[in-house]
């Protein structure tokens, strides 16, 4: 059975003293079990979040890594193996900030994921389409092109060792949430697509859903049958309603 999966995504938000009230404000949640949660800081913050987390079941991820695992004259990227080192778990790849606003393809994103699984973190892949895309009823078309990058190199079972995020761009910090049902219909498109590969390993991908997110309707959401908890953005700065939106995925 699939575990619900709660990350939190801080973007580029905080400093010493935000990040540590907020830290402070995570540590004193009750966490439900069953539930794997994750937060996503800037990359300056990571080490103070790795330290200061110790001993709840909340694990740091990046927001970003380079597309390659070893060191290089790469100024001002991160490897995924230094995020490693920092004490990180996990890493987004792809998400819709980093495709629409550095030029991130669908080739440098299926890079970072194998650059991710090669220093043993578990990457968030993050697909979804724009409004004007859903619009033209290609969410299918574009879903699956983003998915397919990754599926030609490494195949569901390769997936199935990281997480899909599908986070509609228009949903993403606009205040607009699809429905269960929309979101529901995604995702059982993208594990649909993914058992036609291969029906043993499309069953333990972890989908999660991303957009506008909160503690009042996180419950309808995790609710549906092929949706594995959240990629949360502006309700993981606040440590209550990132903990109601994990107790909600405890719940269901």
């Amino acid at each position: 059975m699939r575990r619900p999966l709660v990350a939190g995504n801080w973007k580029m938000h905080g400093s010493r003293q935000s990040v540590d009230a907020l830290l402070q404000g995570l540590a004193a949640q009750e966490w439900p079990e069953g539930v794997e949660l994750m937060i996503a800081p800037p990359a300056l913050y990571v080490d103070r979040c790795c330290e200061q987390l110790q001993g709840t079941p909340i694990q740091v991820g990046g927001q970003v890594c380079a597309a390659q695992a070893e060191p290089g004259a790469l100024t001002g990227e991160i490897s995924p193996a230094q995020l490693r080192d920092a004490g990180c778990a996990y890493v987004l790849v792809g998400h819709s900030e980093r495709r629409s606003l550095f030029g991130e393809t669908d080739e440098v994103v299926c890079r970072k994921f194998a650059a991710a699984l090669a220093s043993g973190l578990c990457p968030v892949l993050c697909v979804g389409e724009t409004q004007a895309e859903r619009d033209a009823g290609q969410t299918a078309e574009v879903v699956g092109r983003q998915l397919q990058a990754v599926l030609d190199v490494f195949g569901v079972g390769g997936l199935a060792e990281g997480v899909v995020a599908y986070e509609p761009v228009w949903a993403i910090g606009t205040g607009l949430t699809a429905t269960p049902e929309q979101a529901q219909d995604v995702h059982a498109m993208i594990r649909a697509r993914l058992a036609i590969l291969d029906d043993e390993q499309a069953r333990k991908v972890q989908i999660v859903y991303g957009g506008s997110v909160k503690g009042e309707n996180a419950e309808a959401l995790f609710a549906m049958p092929d949706i594995d908890g959240g990629l949360i953005g502006g309700a993981s700065l606040n440590a209550e309603e990132f903990g109601a939106i994990a107790r909600a995925a405890g719940r269901v």
